[in-house]
């Protein structure tokens, strides 16, 4: 299946699922507003009962309960039909509205009780919680008796709450009709009552007093009210298709004009790519693709061209090292070829010192093949470290031990320079491969010093690093050459001598181990003055 075709189908995929998710989006969405329509409601309907719940707790009648219904009914939007517990009409909001009445809603009844909660007063002792409950009944009955004679005669009550939660009605100096009595004794059966409760358990007490408030005023509260709301046979909100249809299919038709273009936009830089990675695989490793724009096919291509140009680099690199071992070899090949011809037809007599010079030819070519093996597996990650805590001071006294048969014949004078006084600085490496790298430096420091001069190996505790420097009083390195130092057969000696000049691959294997061991090394050099050898490793 080609990569428009699949492209088409998955967003015509996508679109399937996004069209869907629309139409389930609006169904959703219009659910929603059904259950806050629902919610809306009910808050509605705590509002109303709420409303008329105050009405009766603070007038002591339903008389003028109309004015309260008509205003609730209002303001909230909804039907009212109020009734008493024995089913007699006390108001209705159609009614109130000078309209037919409408048969009631579907919806459960609401029941209205307006008696109040009384709360006997938190933290005081057992008496003064029955002593308060014994005034808050009789000061409870004469106000509700005085609020329902003024709610006959016209007047609105003047209401607060005591901290028991009981309405508490003020004295009306304008209604001398309704005159305010003086709270009455509470009968002697209503302090036994009251007095039996303060044999209970102290979690007990506050309900038994309620009970007692409750029993003891229910004569002056005004009775239940069955309330309904709403209007029945109203049909309920329900979601609609057509809009959640017509956004599915604007969704679809987008999205397919959206799949038809990215193929297009997507399939000219993948056809590029395809090409060159094509001719990449067929050998073309100069092949490269235009990149254009910041998105992932625009990554894809610098990604493409960085691996080619890496692969170049890397065909190059092996191109040169072949070039360089075959040099490397060729010559000596040849020579130890010529003498072993000559000496097989005569024409050449094999003396000890032929001999000497012919096995000294064979070591350096075995030396070269041994530190190319060498250098593979270190960069391969195949060498063999057997680490262990180091001691620098000991292992610079052991190579210079080692490389002091070379310099004394030339007249290099090897010196040492211990870390100043103090512990010893320790590392944590390979002491054989770090004797080897170092040694390598001091080599080739000894060849490039002339008869007079010094080598000298210098140890540094800075911190918490390890500092190792091999520096010579030699010819120096002049600064074009210093790039290329660590390069694999360069050598400053072009001639490529074997008395001057080695396998051109110690440098190389240095840097590797030191590398391998977490540390850096670098080179400074100045021509006539000499080169210092930099090895930088992490402290124990």
């Amino acid at each position: 299946m080609s990569f428009r075709l699949r492209a088409l189908v998955l967003l015509l995929f996508v679109a399937c699922t996004a069209s869907a998710a629309t139409a389930w989006l609006t169904w959703r969405q219009t659910t929603d507003a059904v259950e806050q329509s629902v919610t809306a409601g009910l808050a509605e309907e705590i509002r109303i009962t709420a409303g008329l719940r105050q009405y009766g707790a603070t007038h002591g009648t339903w008389e003028g309960i109309a004015t309260a219904v008509h205003a609730l009914a209002r303001d909230t939007g909804q039907r009212i039909h109020v009734t008493t517990g024995d089913g007699d009409l006390l108001a209705d909001s159609d009614t109130l509205d000078g309209r037919a009445p409408r048969p009631p809603g579907d919806r459960t009844p609401v029941l209205v009780d307006p008696l109040p909660d009384f709360r006997p007063p938190a933290g005081t002792g057992r008496l003064n919680r029955k002593e308060t409950t014994l005034r808050e009944i009789g000061a409870y009955v004469t106000g509700m008796r005085y609020a329902a004679c003024l709610t006959r005669s016209g007047a609105d009550p003047v209401v607060s709450f005591t901290p028991s939660g009981t309405p508490s009605v003020r004295t009306d100096p304008s209604r001398p009709q309704c005159p305010r009595t003086k709270a009455p004794d509470v009968r002697a059966s209503v302090r036994d009552t009251a007095q039996a409760c303060m044999g209970s358990d102290t979690a007990s007490i506050d309900p038994c007093l309620q009970q007692v408030f409750r029993d003891n005023v229910r004569g002056v509260v005004p009775p239940r009210l069955t309330v309904r709301l709403g209007v029945g046979n109203e049909p309920p909100p329900s979601p609609g298709a057509k809009p959640a249809a017509g956004v599915a299919a604007g969704v679809a038709l987008a999205v397919a004009a959206a799949a038809l273009l990215l193929s297009r936009a997507v399939l000219g830089p993948v056809r590029a790519l395809t090409e060159a990675t094509r001719s990449l695989g067929e050998g073309d490793l100069g092949r490269r693709v235009p990149v254009t724009g910041r998105d992932e096919i625009a990554e894809l291509a610098r990604d493409f061209n960085r691996m080619a140009a890496s692969l170049q680099r890397s065909e190059e690199r092996q191109r040169r090292m072949t070039g360089d071992i075959a040099h490397e070899l060729r010559t000596p090949l040849a020579n130890l070829r010529g003498y072993v011809e000559a000496l097989q037809d005569g024409y050449v007599e094999a003396t000890p010192e032929l001999l000497d010079s012919l096995h000294e030819e064979v070591m350096l070519q075995k030396r070269i093949v041994d530190d190319l093996q060498q250098l593979a597996l270190a960069e391969a990650g195949a060498l063999t470290y057997h680490r262990s805590e180091t001691d620098l001071g000991e292992l610079l006294e052991t190579c210079r031990t080692a490389q002091l048969a070379r310099a004394e014949p030339t007249g290099v004078a090897l010196l040492v320079e211990p870390a100043d006084h103090g512990p010893p600085v320790l590392v944590h490496a390979d002491p054989d491969r770090l004797r080897q790298a170092v040694g390598n430096l001091v080599v080739n420091a000894i060849r490039a010093t002339p008869s007079g001069g010094s080598v000298t190996l210098a140890l540094e505790a800075r911190g918490p690093q390890a500092v190792i420097r091999v520096r010579d009083t030699g010819h120096g390195i002049p600064a074009d050459d210093l790039p290329h130092l660590f390069d694999r057969f360069w050598r400053a000696d072009a001639a490529r001598g074997r008395l001057t000049g080695g396998s051109g691959l110690g440098l190389s294997i240095v840097r590797q181990i030191v590398h391998d061991h977490g540390g850096t090394v670098q080179v400074e050099s100045a021509v006539g003055t000499g080169t210092t050898f930099t090895v930088v490793l992490d402290r124990l």
